[in-house]
């Protein structure tokens, strides 16, 4: 079950957030387990960062950059899709002037070598991760200044 979203203009964006926040936490914790390090890995990041940016304690936002990969991995129902939305564009009004960018993404797995070590491993997922993100960067909406 979804918990209410601060949907009016009044709420302030640090509510917005840790509403969002507290819906992707509860989804977490309704996946299996693994999920947590699968939207690390994805998302080029350890643990740890899941973990700050699922937790409504900490004010950092969700980078925009990483929604369609959390909405990917996470596998929202519809209406906590919605609830989870609805929050995220009242604390970020600005970053939705193009539209949802799950629109604009895929999740995608790709085989790639395993060279043996874990640090080496992370260091090229990072890499391949990274360029992928540049590569992102130079699409754009007709007419979008994002």
């Amino acid at each position: 079950m979804t918990k209410p979203v601060p949907t009016k203009p009044s709420a302030s964006p640090d509510q917005a957030i840790v509403a969002y926040k507290e819906i992707l936490r509860d989804v977490l914790n309704q996946r299996p387990s693994g999920t947590r390090q699968r939207l690390a890995d994805a998302l080029g990041k350890n643990r740890s960062f899941i973990t700050q940016m699922t937790s409504p304690s900490y004010p950092t936002p969700i980078p925009h950059r990483h929604l369609a990969t959390v909405l990917s991995i996470c596998h929202f129902t519809p209406e906590g899709r919605e609830a989870f939305m609805a929050a995220y564009r009242l604390a970020h009004p600005k970053r939705f002037v193009v539209g949802d960018p799950s629109h604009k993404t895929r999740h995608l797995n790709l085989l790639v070598p395993n060279l043996g070590d874990d640090k080496l491993n992370a260091a090229f997922d990072k890499a391949v991760i990274e360029f992928i993100g540049k590569m992102a960067g130079f699409i754009q909406e007709p007419g979008g200044d994002d």
